[in-house]
């Protein structure tokens, strides 16, 4: 058995790929592989084991507020905390808040905000980012802001004052406004969703009249990673994870994108590839499979004679 682990990101797993597979090629006998990392390597190495792969890779993980408002400041805290600890390089990272017009209204946007200007490099709450340069972040926040009803809402530009190298990046958190009815679009839905390993996320505003489209979002993000429902209301929670798949949930007023393996289950849904880690559950997913063993020592039925049936003459239908 073989175990890889690899960085959640495919301007990366692009220089490094060629590596990666050469040392699985070097592994002959390979039975399986779990692989934790980028969808993009992952792929390679399906092709490469002939399928015998379990995989906890990418997501471009959703948040949704529900439209029960309440704990306003803890709620606006934990998503700072999904989307931009560590830089946002975490494969748990929240990567979409879609937010209730009730949390609109008491204004979770300005929130975030003065969450994320409080971030510094000197107490480590903003980090290089190791596997996006400032350029590629750039190019990435530009195509967002091209969508049309787009708007920045916080950061959007390069850290200053530092002695970060080039080849990392050095960005601040950032926040972008998408009109809810562009998401939805042919010509803007990859865009969008294409999940930027560093301190950046997308926002939009969703009314109730909206959910089925919600869930059209949802089901057609290609990643089924983590997600989150920030709600109380047991019959938004029920009517959301009724009709969605992402394998690590977490529901609740509390809920976050991140904090995972450290208790739980983790990892994606929606694909027969897909295995966990972090859990005992997780372990005998990933590396056992089922196995029957039949016994019938006897003995045989005293007078038991060869059934007639075992042979019988060729059907009109055979000759």
């Amino acid at each position: 058995v073989t175990y890889i682990f690899f960085f959640n990101d495919t301007a990366t797993t692009e220089i490094y790929t060629e590596q990666i597979v050469g040392s699985v090629r070097c592994v002959q006998e390979t039975e399986l592989l779990q692989f934790t990392g980028s969808s993009f390597v992952a792929e390679k190495l399906a092709e490469i084991t002939k399928g015998k792969i379990k995989i906890e890779d990418a997501g471009f993980n959703w948040k949704i507020l529900g439209p029960d408002v309440g704990d306003i400041d803890y709620v606006s805290w934990q998503c700072d905390q999904d989307a931009y600890a560590f830089g946002g390089q975490k494969c748990s990272a929240q990567s979409i808040l879609l937010i209730h017009e009730n949390w609109a209204k008491v204004g979770i946007a300005d929130k975030l905000k003065e969450l994320a200007a409080k971030r510094r490099l000197e107490d480590f709450t903003v980090v290089p980012v190791l596997t996006w340069n400032n350029q590629r972040i750039q190019e990435h926040v530009d195509k967002i802001l091209t969508i049309p009803g787009s708007k920045l809402v916080f950061g959007g530009k390069p850290l200053e004052n530092h002695k970060i190298p080039e080849r990392y990046g050095s960005y601040e958190p950032t926040c972008i406004f998408v009109p809810f009815n562009q998401i939805l679009s042919e010509q803007y839905f990859d865009i969008i969703t294409t999940e930027l390993f560093g301190p950046f996320q997308i926002i939009t505003e969703y009314t109730d009249a909206d959910l089925p489209d919600v869930l059209k979002i949802f089901e057609k993000i290609d990643k089924h990673l983590t997600a989150a429902v920030v709600s109380n209301d047991p019959n938004f929670i029920d009517y959301i994870m009724g009709n969605t798949i992402n394998g690590t949930c977490y529901v609740g007023r509390l809920a976050r994108t991140t904090g995972a393996p450290q208790n739980h289950w983790f990892g994606p849904s929606g694909d027969p590839r897909a295995t966990g880690i972090g859990s005992p559950e997780a372990i005998l997913h990933t590396w056992s499979c089922h196995r029957e063993i039949i016994q019938d020592f006897g003995p045989v039925k005293k007078g038991w004679s060869l059934p007639c049936l075992l042979y019988t003459s060729p059907s009109p239908r055979d000759s």
